[in-house]
């Protein structure tokens, strides 16, 4: 089985967007937090988190191909890199038009954390701050209502996540912020907030 350094530089060789390699980063911190809290596997978690957009970039899919591009032309690398059909499987449930049904946990959790940390990115992006550490619950709740604010980023997806998860929006999301606070340098969401507390917003 690849290694984590392996999957980082298969990421890196398919994707020269800086904002998109924070992007599966930071969906892989919310993924690895929750493999933890649920004593899953979280080298394979956090495997197929980091890696379920590294072909998006050259094989973007605006036609939602079920067959063709993201996510069905890293699958095919992925199985001949010797990946295990477990990652490979949740990468391609993660985009409803692969056609591939989610059922395991890591499924319905990588789903649930991909739009959300995106949204959770964007959220902290506009804060005086820039930052992840004063980002609260509220804050993002008033941000999904906008619908003009991070239009790229499917409401619908961000509550669904939640549901497959059994558990309320609001929890899922203070969830992922927290996971995403104890990586913020990493994923480059520290911004202004100097020292660990963050402040109260």
């Amino acid at each position: 089985m690849p290694t984590r350094d392996d999957a980082w530089k298969l990421l890196c060789e398919y994707t020269q967007s800086e904002s998109l390699r924070k992007h599966m980063l930071a969906v892989e911190t919310c993924v690895r937090a929750y493999a933890r809290k649920h004593g899953a596997d979280e080298e394979t978690w956090g495997l197929a988190a980091l890696l379920h957009d590294f072909d998006y970039e050259r094989w973007p899919n605006a036609e939602h191909s079920a067959e063709k591009e993201h996510p069905a032309e890293g699958a095919k690398i992925l199985r001949d890199l010797g990946y295990s059909e477990e990652i490979i499987h949740a990468i391609l449930s993660h985009a409803d038009y692969s056609g591939v049904t989610r059922q395991s946990p890591l499924e319905h959790t990588l789903f649930a954390c991909d739009e959300l940390a995106g949204f959770l990115t964007a959220c902290s992006y506009v804060r005086p701050s820039r930052s992840i550490l004063d980002l609260e619950v509220d804050s993002v709740k008033k941000r999904l209502k906008d619908k003009a604010f991070a239009r790229g980023v499917n409401r619908d997806d961000v509550r669904n996540g939640a549901a497959e998860l059994g558990i309320p929006l609001e929890e899922h999301m203070a969830f992922c912020i927290g996971a995403m606070r104890e990586n913020a340098d990493a994923l480059g969401l520290r911004g202004s907030i100097i020292g660990t507390q963050a402040a109260s917003s």
